[in-house]
This record gives C-alpha cells, sequence and structure tokens, in this order.
C-alpha cells in the first residue's frame, strides 16, 4: 500500500467534509464599449475599505468580490453568484469585464487607483498602490484573476509547507487545464519587449499559450525574481520574507518616499512595501488581528490556510468560476497535502519558474517539454501521470459525500490532457476566430455583456437586495468612524506600521490602533 493511500485511510469522513474553501475574484468595470470605467467605486456598493465582500483591489475601476468560508463548493458559488447579482444591478451603464486580460485601458497614467477615504488606514493603502504602479507599471496591476483560498482540520504549519511545495512543482497542470487568457489587447503591450504575435489588428496572442496572465506579460517582477524564497519550513519562509521588507533597494530609494510636491510614492523603498506585494502562485496565509502585520501573524500562531494565486477567470461563466474547477483543486490540494514532499532546492526553484512560464506561453504545444528533476518530460505525460495519482483522493473525496462528483472530474481533466483543443484557452481563441474576427475586445465584450444580461436576469429576492443595501450602508458608516478616531499623523503611522519591529513583536505589543493595510 502506498504512503499516500495509508495516509487516506487515516483521515476519516468528518475531517474530509471539514474542508473549507472560500473565493476572492477581481474584475474590472468596464464601459459598453469595453472601455475601463474611470467612474468612482459605485457608492452603492459602500465602503471599499470596509465592506465584508465588495472592496477593490489595485485600481478604483477594478472590484474584487469576497465570498465567507464554505463547507462544499456549492455553497461557496452560491455566494459568490449572489454578490455578483448585488454588484451588477449597482452598476449604471457598466459592466463587469469577463477576462483576466484587461479591457480597453487608457493612458497608463490616468488608471484610477484605488481610493479609500482620509483615515490612516485608507491612505496607506492608497500609497501602496501608487507604489506599485512606479515599481510595476499601472497596466500591469489591472490584470485580474481568482484566488481560492483553502483548508484542512487537524494540518499544522509543515504540512501545509509541503503541500506548498509540492503544488509548486505540479502548478503547471493547474495553467494548463485552466487558463483562459491566450490573448490580449495590442494596447496592452505598447512600449514593451514582449514574445506575441499579431492575431488581427489590435489583438495578439500566443498561438499555443494558456495564461498570458501568469506568464512574462502577467504578476512578474525581476526584483522578486532574485528573493528565490524556499518553502521548506515556515521559519525560512518567514526570514526571506522579513529580508524583502526590511531590506532597502536601490531602484526603490531611486523613486524615493515622497516626491517634490509632498506626496507620498511608496510606503517603503524596501524591496516589498507590505508582505501582500509578494508574488506568487500559492501563499500561506493566517487571519490576521486588528493592527496586526501578516508576517507576524504567521510567526507568532502558523500557518492557518493556502491562498491559491494562479487561476485565470473563466469568460464562459458568470462568477468566473466552474464547481468542476472547485472540486478539481480541493483534489489537487489533498493530494498535494498527503503526497511526499521532498524539501525544495534553488535548482528546483528556478525549474518550476521555467515550467511555468513554458505552460504560460506554449502549454497547449504539441509535445511541449518540461523539466522534471533536470531532465525532460513531456507536459502530457506529467499530466497524465499526476491525474492517475490522483484517482485515490477522488476515491476518497467521493466516498465521504456519497458522489462520483470528484472522479468525474478528473475523468474531464484527462479528456482535456489527451485533446487539447477541449480547453479553455483554446475554446476562447476558437469564438474569438468563429464569432469576433480574432479580435480578442470584440469577444470579451460580447461575453461580458451576456454575463452581465444573465446576472440581471436571474431570481433576486427583495430581502436579499436589502440585505447587501444594509451591507453597504454599514460599511459607510464603519469607514466614518474609522476617520473619526484617527489621532496619529499619517508619517508616523506610516513609520509605525512598516517598522521592523511589528514584524516580530509579541501580540500584547501591537498597537490595536493601526488597522492593517
Amino acid at each position: 500500500m502506498s504512503r499516500l493511500q495509508q495516509a487516506l485511510n487515516r483521515l476519516n469522513a468528518d475531517r474530509l467534509k471539514g474542508m473549507r474553501r472560500g473565493v476572492e475574484k477581481e474584475s474590472l468595470r468596464a464601459t459598453a464599449a469595453g472601455n475601463l470605467a474611470l467612474t468612482p467605486h459605485p457608492a452603492a456598493l459602500g465602503s471599499a475599505l470596509t465592506h465584508p465582500h465588495i472592496t477593490t483591489d489595485y485600481s478604483e475601476s477594478q472590484l474584487e468580490l469576497i465570498t465567507g468560508v464554505h463547507a462544499t463548493p456549492e455553497t461557496c458559488l452560491e455566494e459568490l453568484l449572489r454578490i455578483h447579482q448585488y454588484t451588477a444591478r449597482s452598476l449604471q451603464d457598466e459592466m463587469m469585464w469577463a477576462s483576466s486580460m484587461p479591457c480597453r485601458l487608457p493612458p497608463a497614467e490616468t488608471i484610477p487607483i484605488g481610493r479609500y477615504g482620509c483615515s490612516n488606514v485608507g491612505r496607506a493603502k492608497s500609497v501602496y498602490r501608487m507604489g506599485l504602479a512606479y515599481r510595476y507599471g499601472r497596466r500591469m496591476q489591472t490584470i485580474s484573476g481568482i484566488h481560492y483560498n483553502w483548508s484542512m482540520p487537524g494540518v499544522g504549519s509543515d504540512e501545509y509547507f509541503a503541500l506548498i511545495r509540492n503544488f509548486r512543482r505540479h502548478a503547471f497542470l493547474l495553467l494548463y487545464l485552466f487558463g483562459a487568457s491566450p490573448a490580449v489587447a495590442s494596447s496592452f503591450v505598447d512600449g514593451r519587449q514582449h514574445e506575441l504575435q499579431p492575431l488581427s489588428d489590435g489583438t495578439l496572442f500566443m498561438p499555443h499559450g494558456t495564461s498570458l496572465r501568469m506568464g512574462r506579460l502577467g504578476y512578474q517582477s525581476e526584483a522578486q525574481a532574485s528573493l528565490a524564497v524556499s518553502y521548506n519550513g515556515l521559519d525560512g519562509y518567514a526570514a526571506s520574507l522579513h529580508e524583502a521588507l526590511t531590506r532597502p533597494y536601490p531602484a526603490y530609494e531611486a523613486v524615493g518616499l515622497m516626491n517634490p510636491g509632498g506626496e507620498y510614492n511608496q510606503l517603503a523603498t524596501s524591496l516589498l512595501q507590505i508582505e501582500n506585494e509578494f508574488y506568487g502562485t500559492i501563499r500561506p496565509k493566517r487571519v490576521i488581528r486588528p493592527g496586526e502585520r501578516p508576517l507576524h501573524a504567521l510567526r507568532e500562531r502558523g500557518v492557518e490556510y493556502v491562498e491559491v494565486r494562479l487561476l485565470d477567470l473563466d469568460p464562459f461563466v458568470a462568477v468566473g468560476l466552474k464547481a468542476t474547477t472547485v472540486r478539481f483543486l480541493d483534489v489537487f490540494l489533498l493530494h498535494c497535502l498527503l503526497a511526499d514532499s521532498p524539501p525544495d532546492t534553488p535548482a528546483e526553484i528556478a525549474e518550476i519558474g521555467r515550467n511555468q512560464h513554458k505552460t504560460a506561453a506554449f502549454g497547449r504545444q504539441p509535445g511541449l517539454q518540461l523539466e522534471r528533476g533536470g531532465k525532460p518530460v513531456a507536459l502530457a505525460d506529467w499530466a497524465h501521470e499526476l491525474l492517475e495519482a490522483f484517482g485515490p483522493v477522488a476515491a476518497a473525496l467521493d466516498a465521504a459525500h456519497g458522489t462520483s462528483d470528484h472522479a468525474d472530474t478528473l475523468r474531464a481533466a484527462r479528456t482535456m490532457v489527451e485533446d487539447p483543443g477541449l480547453l479553455p484557452s483554446a475554446r476562447v481563441l476558437d469564438v474569438m476566430r468563429q464569432d469576433h474576427g480574432n479580435s480578442f475586445l470584440a469577444f470579451v465584450r460580447a461575453q461580458s455583456r451576456q454575463i452581465h444580461a444573465k446576472l440581471l436576469s436571474l431570481p433576486f429576492s427583495a430581502s436579499e437586495q436589502a440585505r447587501f443595501a444594509g451591507l453597504a450602508r454599514q460599511s459607510l458608516e464603519e469607514q466614518k468612524a474609522i476617520e473619526a478616531r484617527d489621532t496619529l499623523a499619517f508619517e508616523a503611522y506610516r513609520q509605525q506600521y512598516v517598522s521592523p519591529e511589528r514584524l516580530q513583536l509579541t501580540q500584547a505589543a501591537v498597537e490595536p490602533a493601526l488597522a492593517a493595510v
């Protein structure tokens, strides 16, 4: 009997049913013509600072819709749908852009950065985003995705880091199966070097690409690539992050904290301003207390859940995510948790990065070779090996839930490996070609309009409308209360928040008045 099967046998149905998940989904607000909406965050959606379910990400025009924690994929996606329905009803002549790659953007300097009011924490959130603009450019920050938060009872930090190591090794499979961004508006790369090919006037693509969002055009940073963070344990991970948060970085020192007019350029001149700036396909996470830094929370109380960050929006689905995808993720993550997970090495970390870029740019290329342990391996062969290994995990989950859903999603994945034409990335290009003259903007605009109309047509009770309206009002009141409580000058607040001491102080010494950025 394999070690994986032995580990599965030790998990009873209650622990398997104890798996929890939640979703954070980003979408740009776009006009009916497919342009970025330059209007403020809609008042009907409440405060982006304090609303529990509806906020913004980088841009004032970039919605982020957040579910609670759920015991089943179905209830999670039902809540996500209700949040979408209320949001769609609150948009005036706008819609949510259905693709991860952005709509037609204005000049970069006019892309609006998120605004969160006049409180110290609200100002800090905006200054942080200004720092991202200087460091990576505003266009890159308009790329949207889905983050999937996952936990299981009885799992400790060491086990979560073992999961993360395996996840990173096998993440190419998720990019292959669920990548849905093989094309982009050509204006997105104006002035940038790229390897894209022209598809039509105004559209560029990678013929065999799966996820431009996760490739070299997406969330990549030469500065962060120098970190080579190891995931062999909490102490090493925390030390790497601590150094990046406290070490001055010459290029960012040159930008400076403030401009000559006295406005802030960034929160800090270190390689990372705050923990959330660290890009990665998956992160160890912990719910933070008021005023607490995320790194301190991890050091103090350990990993509580993982955040999967590599999912593209599915432009063919109203909420951007299918239940079958969620079930596949559950199987994938549980396998990563239970399978052997040797320590990573600098050589393997570099290999993982190359595999990610190859799959993002060339994933559907026949015979594509990845690297495993310094040797070439066909993507399709490795994918089939993994799907075969996932079988016992899917069977255990199906037995616990009395379904065949997880085995069914594995069968669908095998079919897509055998026929790449069925992949979302291939389907996007097919529909673009058949119905939209190979125009990325025309395709996504049509999908976004269709989804918007569907969201408005679905039943939505008066009580649900009233509940969300109440949440919006309450969030505005909470923002006002935060602003009224502020007594500290912003510069003093900023210095306290980014101070190295706050990354490792005991909880009793954390100043509760400092809300998290």
